[in-house]
């Protein structure tokens, strides 16, 4: 399992990275968390506003802090 946090740095993202690393803990899986700062490579996932949460390839979400609950949904799917 990939996760990418697309952003380029601000606290938004961050904040989104450090909840994903804590959800892929408590779920006990494994999974690489990449942080994409990048605008080049943020912009060729097409989304408009960061922080980005790209799973697998495939954009979940964007411009929104998903909370720890809200990405364990998401990688339990």
């Amino acid at each position: 399992m990939e996760i990418k946090i697309l952003g380029t740095g601000c606290a938004n993202c961050k904040r989104l990275e450090k909840n994903s690393l804590e959800a892929v803990k408590e779920l006990g899986l494994e999974a690489t968390v990449t942080k994409v700062e990048d605008y080049g490579d943020i912009m060729q996932y097409g989304i408009l506003r960061t922080p980005g949460f790209v799973l697998d390839e495939k954009v979940l979400t964007y411009g929104k802090i998903l909370s720890i609950e809200e990405i364990k949904q998401l990688l339990t799917k």
